[in-house]
């Protein structure tokens, strides 16, 4: 493991316990999942390569569909099919939808991520969450 995953995972560590606020990304004020990313990209590379737009936080939205794996696809690079520590994970919430959800693991088998009604928590990479794993992507 190279020290930028290290610090990956460290940073989004940092995040743990900050309350869920969506469209926000300030550690410890609030985030959703896509504002723990920015902020942990924030930290560890600098400034966003772009403003990011209005979006719902409505998983059957389909006026956004397919945006989070497009800005994946665009500014991180495409890592290995297992996630390693440091990478970005997208899930899919709903079957025969894109991706709506991302994460950062810290560990082998967790990772960290926003949660509405719960903030940002570190969750166990289990059965039903792996089968939602639609990319896997690094900084």
């Amino acid at each position: 493991m190279t020290l930028k995953r290290e610090e990956i995972a460290l940073a989004a560590r940092a995040w743990v316990g900050t309350p869920y606020r969506h469209q926000a990304s300030r550690i410890g004020i609030g985030c959703d999942c896509l504002g723990l990313l920015r902020g942990v990209w924030r930290q560890v590379i600098g400034n966003e390569p772009i403003k990011i737009p209005p979006y719902s936080a409505n998983w059957r939205d389909k006026e956004s569909a397919g945006a989070l794996e497009l800005a994946a696809k665009t500014y991180l690079i495409t890592s290995a099919k297992q996630p390693q520590i440091g990478d970005v994970v997208l899930f899919k919430m709903i079957a025969n939808m894109p991706p709506k959800h991302c994460a950062i693991m810290v560990e082998k088998n967790i990772f960290v991520h926003a949660q509405e009604n719960i903030g940002v928590v570190e969750a166990s990479l289990s059965i039903s969450w792996a089968k939602r794993i639609s990319g896997v992507y690094s900084f």
